[in-house]
């Protein structure tokens, strides 16, 4: 079997990272000339709106031999609105290259890909960019690297130094060292790849990528350090991205980490939980067609390779093929950035909403972070996104992948709530006839960030075990909208008693009753509002400090500590993304561009309701419990266990 190695390309935007993409493809021989992002002719851009924009929206996987090694390239968005594309890109990968500006240095988001990686225990190595630029200082930026990110980065050219970093890890080779011993290329090679894979490593490149300087030698490095996949013979698949073809259909991207796959294959894919009985759902798929990272139709794909199959129809992304024990990752979406604001898109032609409603749906497939709500009473249809680029480019998209023109409101804060004190939340759903259903809850605040927790104290006479599964099914509907209309989070939920009745309990009467119980408690426990902080991290001229912190102070921040690093100052806070949504143009605007602020998400707090919002609700409200009762038995239109 041929060597492999799965690479992504990650950097914080505008470090250079699209443009190192076409150097080392222009470098393998890929392509004769490199495109150029800022002309729309990069070639890993491949969307329209990506080559007018000039910036990266999806990650784009290319294949090519180096040296007698397969490389499947990743290269990602770098804009902080695709962190959810950046992610799921690191499901994929064996390694990867981490791409620093040599004039900025370390920003806010090349940390917190770092600790991302870092997470996933994904090798990688520094390529220090930019060098051919005014003000661009190599020695500064390594020892911000060692100051902000790790210890143990080295430059694998200075066998000095990388002899000193292999003799720290092991006794003998120190005593050796010490002895006068001189290590051969060969020799420190091998044992650098070997701390690269670990983690105990990290090989730093320096160059240009606009002129293509340093390039080779970081190919170099990612066939000698970074480490080839680990494979095995029972299936495992990671699905990390969708497509669309408008002849095959949907298309999945699948790394194996095991086993193979290919064409006519029937494979068995997990379609969720039976509500009633809580048994996990199966349906067989049939592959259709196989196409390689360099998207060529091969018909099979094995373990360690990236590949587009095709016919396993709505396969969620995110789902493990087969057994998901040798993936060695943690696949769990929203890590690096969840949406934090909505908008309503309203179709310039109204009776296109169902058109534009399955449009946004398409999309959302695609990004499952991009989620889709459908307010049927008012028929409005509203989108969560990351942020304002993000929903340009939504807009983008449906005009001209789906030719639909629309318009977007004001943007609106996502904000969250939980019960205000401990409660008692009771239901008994018995009427009509036949249902029987009864429960009670307490309902207590939790920990900031600690999310929802349930648990049942009932024994399984009073409430058999199937019917206490329906209730911890019902549960995310139940809190997907509290009292003021938000995603109710940071609560502790006991189960303390209720009944079933063995005649009149109809099979889904617990997931009809469990709403309507932790209502019950949500209205007389009151509700607190809680509204997204962001981690904001600027970076400054010196003069300019006073200012943004007095300005963070008005936005109801907080500011953190500072570093003063030259003429600039590295300046941490934490400010409400309702006051911050604009703040970036401003900086921009009163630092003549030499400011720059990049923001993740810090967590949850506490807001007085005047200045926050709530939310219209969506479906029908479980203390109204006449209509909310014929609503889910069907006796009026609608649907009341969807979360849109």
């Amino acid at each position: 079997m041929r060597q492999i190695r799965n690479i992504g390309i990650f950097a914080h935007v505008d470090a250079g990272k699209t443009t190192l993409s076409e150097q080392i493809l222009s470098y393998a021989g890929v392509i004769r000339t490199p495109g150029s992002v800022d002309s729309g002719t990069a070639h890993t851009d491949n969307l329209p709106v990506e080559r007018r924009r000039g910036i990266s929206v999806k990650s784009t996987c290319v294949s090519f031999d180096y040296k007698d090694v397969r490389i499947n390239l990743i290269d990602t968005p770098g804009h902080v609105d695709f962190s959810a594309e950046v992610e799921r890109s690191m499901w994929a990968l064996d390694g990867a290259v981490l791409v620093v500006s040599a004039v900025e240095g370390v920003q806010a988001q090349t940390e917190v890909l770092f600790g991302a990686m870092r997470e996933q225990n994904i090798p990688l190595l520094f390529f220090i960019n930019k060098t051919d630029r005014e003000g661009a200082d190599v020695s500064a930026v390594k020892t911000q690297i060692e100051r902000m990110l790790t210890k143990r980065i080295v430059d694998p050219s200075d066998t000095e130094a990388l002899s000193e970093l292999i003799c720290g890890e092991r006794d003998e080779l120190l005593e050796r060292y010490l002895n006068g011993e001189q290590f051969t290329k060969a020799f420190l090679d091998e044992n650098l790849a070997e701390l690269t894979g670990r983690g105990c490593a990290f090989p730093v490149f320096c160059g240009s990528a606009l002129r293509g300087e340093g390039v080779g030698a970081l190919l170099d490095g990612v066939v000698s350090y970074l480490p080839p996949p680990r494979t095995g013979d029972e299936l495992c698949g990671v699905v990390f991205a969708a497509v669309q073809d408008k002849n095959l259909g949907r298309g999945v991207w699948v790394r194996l980490y095991g086993g193979s796959l290919q064409n006519r294959e029937a494979v068995t894919v997990d379609a969720g939980e039976d509500p009633v009985s809580g048994e996990a759902k199966q349906v067989i798929h049939k592959i259709t067609q196989i196409c390689d990272a360099s998207l060529s139709p091969v018909g099979r794909i094995s373990a360690g390779e990236i590949g587009i199959v095709y016919g396993l129809g709505e396969v969620r992304i995110g789902q493990v093929l087969g057994n998901a024990e040798p993936t060695d990752r943690n696949i769990r979406p929203g890590q690096l950035r969840t949406p934090l604001i909505t908008v309503q898109v309203i179709p310039s032609d109204p009776g296109k909403m169902e058109e534009l409603r399955r449009a946004c749906e398409i999309l959302s497939g695609e990004d499952p972070l991009l989620e889709v709500q459908y307010v049927r009473a008012v028929n409005q249809l509203h989108l969560c996104v990351m942020g304002t680029i993000q929903l340009e480019i939504v807009g983008e998209l449906l005009s001209t992948r789906f030719g639909l023109e629309v318009t977007f409101g004001a943007p609106a804060i996502i904000y969250k709530e939980t019960v205000s004190s401990v409660c008692e939340g009771f239901a008994a759903y018995t009427m009509p006839k036949p249902c029987w259903a009864v429960l009670r809850f307490v309902i207590e605040p939790a920990p900031r960030g600690s999310g929802v927790r349930f648990s049942s104290e009932v024994p399984v006479r009073k409430i058999m075990a199937c019917y206490q599964h329906q209730v911890e099914q019902a549960l995310p509907y139940a809190l997907n909208q509290g009292r003021l209309g938000w995603q109710v989070t940071d609560v502790n939920i006991r189960l303390v008693d209720g009944e079933h009745h063995l005649v009149h309990t109809h099979p889904l009467d617990f997931m009809v009753a469990t709403p309507m119980a932790i209502h019950d408690g949500l209205q007389s426990g009151g509700s607190t509002l809680l509204e997204p902080i962001l981690a904001a991290r600027f970076i400054l001229p010196n003069e300019q400090v006073g200012r943004v912190i007095n300005d963070v102070i008005a936005m109801r921040g907080e500011a953190l500590e500072s570093v003063c690093d030259g003429e600039r100052t590295i300046l941490n806070a934490l400010i409400p993304v309702s006051s911050s949504l604009d703040y970036s143009v401003d900086l921009a605007a009163f630092t003549s561009g030499r400011g720059t602020m990049s923001v993740r998400l810090h967590g949850y707090r506490e807001c007085p309701v005047e200045l926050g919002a709530t939310a219209e609700r969506r479906s029908v409200d479980p203390l109204d419990t006449g209509k909310y009762i014929l609503t889910v038995r069907g006796a009026m239109d609608g649907e009341i266990f969807r979360l849109d």
